[in-house]
């Protein structure tokens, strides 16, 4: 109960939040910081932000955002930050109420994965057209987010502009290099063994633009579980197809594909847990896939070595 009361007086208490502040840094006040949400989030908001504002990521590597409950003191973060970015499409689902709070109080507040035109997004099967937020594995339609960080910053922080398009322009550039590489890596692997399984059904959009058919034991959200009727179904699939190895994911339990191993196993088929990949945060910071370029580059060689 307290620290209900504690969020509740957090978020309604605030005051001073207003976009028409045009926040600009100004010297002896340091840099600007910037909330994001998401390890993933928090990197592209970098790429552009960079070195104009300080970007700070509420989850850590190895998070799941889909069952992440913000704390008093992460809204505390968000409300006195300059400006607050989250990925949208229900992704931060426990939060939603509270950026829908923040922005009628006039907080700078951009969920990226808004600036993706409706018609390239995926429905989420069982969530009543729900769209399945896990857009950054098509790095094609990540590509998208990067004008929408751009002209948000720049609405805050307008003498920067010039700046924000330059490094827009420059991440972009890299992006398109990021998705032909993809492209081609993807190739190695013959078509027959494209299939791709995971713990979670994250890896749809990575599907559709790299032509590997997925299967994820969980559904969109891990927040829902898998039975015995599923883990026996998937293991079907997989001895007919003769899939010879499955993926764990960073943000996800080991154990949800344990079972699924044994069921495999059990008909005769020797079956290898591959992974982990990274699917909803990125790797440790300091490393290859503690930025998005380097986990996408990451998964795509993991699953190329495991199934070609």
């Amino acid at each position: 109960m307290n620290r209900v009361i504690v969020l509740w007086l957090l978020i309604y208490g605030s005051v001073g939040l207003g976009m028409g502040c045009r926040v600009k840094p100004r010297k002896g006040e340091g840099t600007p910081v910037v909330i994001a949400t998401t390890t993933i989030v928090a990197d592209l908001v970098r790429q552009i932000g960079s070195p104009v504002v300080q970007v700070s990521a509420l989850m850590g590597p190895g998070i799941d955002p889909h069952l992440y409950k913000a704390s008093g003191g992460d809204v505390a973060r968000m409300q006195s930050a300059a400006m607050v970015f989250y990925n949208g499409l229900h992704l931060e689902g426990k939060m939603s109420e509270i950026f829908e709070r923040m922005e009628q109080l006039g907080k700078p507040t951009v969920a990226v994965a808004d600036c993706i035109p409706d018609s390239l997004l995926l429905e989420a099967p069982g969530f009543g057209g729900v769209y399945d937020p896990h857009v950054w594995m098509d790095v094609s339609l990540w590509s998208y987010t990067v004008s929408c960080v751009q002209e948000a910053l720049s609405a805050v922080f307008p003498a920067y502009d010039s700046l924000f398009v330059q490094n827009g322009e420059r991440y972009k550039a890299q992006l398109e290099r990021l998705h032909q590489e993809v492209l081609q890596k993807a190739l190695e692997v013959p078509e027959a063994r494209r299939v791709l399984v995971t713990s979670h059904d994250a890896f749809r959009y990575f599907g559709r633009a790299y032509t590997f058919e997925v299967r994820g034991l969980l559904g969109i959200s891990t927040a829902s579980e898998a039975g015995t009727a599923d883990v026996r179904k998937l293991a079907d699939f997989i001895v007919a197809r003769q899939i010879p190895a499955v993926f764990i994911e960073s943000s996800v339990p080991a154990r949800y594909l344990e079972a699924l191993k044994e069921a495999v196993e059990s008909q005769g088929f020797a079956l290898r847990v591959a992974g982990p990949l990274y699917s909803d945060a990125l790797g440790d910071p300091g490393t290859p896939e503690g930025t998005y370029p380097g986990m996408i580059r990451y998964n795509i060689q993991t699953i190329v070595e495991a199934l070609r």
